[in-house]
């Protein structure tokens, strides 16, 4: 096998070594919990906190109301258990009850809303939380499968690594230096020649260009400077 077939062979590793790690990369940037995943956990996690929220203050709100049944019954208990005697206690004992009544009133609306929002709020987290569970089914399988092809694509470059390494072997340290060069300059560093041309820069090639590369010899292209190989 000539030094240029080597090097031939070479590159097509080294493309395919390129494209199984652009796969690699890709499927890395895949693995982890995804934007939608985390972006439903922390909407759910915001309305648990919320009803928290209001299932405190609805107790605080049944305490107040409470504690407001209990002025009442003790203003009716000096109004009608014949104990306050003087008229002019009597309405003031009245207007208070009035004050507190009314109180009681607006707490008790307050308490109805409050609840009539809760039970929506428990209606949405209840919905949130299946979406939850269903987007964490549906990651879990994504990652199963991601985690699969990660496998099988290191285990190919892996080989690729290995057969990269065999063929480096083989050639000469200063063929290898001038593979490495040209392709740090022009991506591709080997290029078929055919009909007389190469196709890397897509020029026509002298005929000692074109009797050489015949002969398997390690020439460049006069014009771009890759390596000629008539496979």
């Amino acid at each position: 096998m000539t030094s240029v077939k080597i090097l031939y062979d070479l590159q097509q590793i080294d493309l395919n070594i390129q494209k199984e790690q652009k796969a690699l990369d890709e499927i890395n940037s895949q693995l982890g919990e995804s934007e939608p995943l985390l972006k439903a956990r922390a909407e759910l996690i915001a309305e648990q906190k919320h009803l928290a929220e209001m299932e405190k203050q609805q107790k605080d709100e049944e305490w107040e109301i409470e504690d407001l049944r209990g002025s009442i019954a003790q203003l009716n208990d000096k109004l009608y258990g014949g104990k306050t005697k003087n008229p002019k206690e009597l309405v003031s004992l009245e207007k208070e009850k009035d004050i507190f009544k009314t109180k009681l009133r607006q707490k008790e609306d307050n308490l109805l809303d409050l609840m009539a929002e809760i039970e929506t709020t428990q209606g949405k987290l209840k919905t949130s939380s299946e979406n939850l569970k269903k987007l964490e089914r549906e990651w879990q399988r994504e990652q199963k499968d991601l985690a699969q092809r990660q496998a099988k694509v290191k285990s190919r470059l892996s080989d690729l690594s290995q057969k990269r390494q065999a063929l480096i072997s083989e050639i000469a340290p200063k063929t290898l230096e001038l593979y490495d060069s040209v392709k740090m300059r022009k991506g591709q560093a080997v290029v078929r020649v055919a009909q007389g041309r190469c196709h890397g820069c897509h020029l026509n090639l002298s005929v000692n260009e074109w009797q050489r590369a015949r002969a398997g010899a390690l020439i460049q292209c006069s014009s771009c400077g890759r390596i000629l190989y008539l496979g």
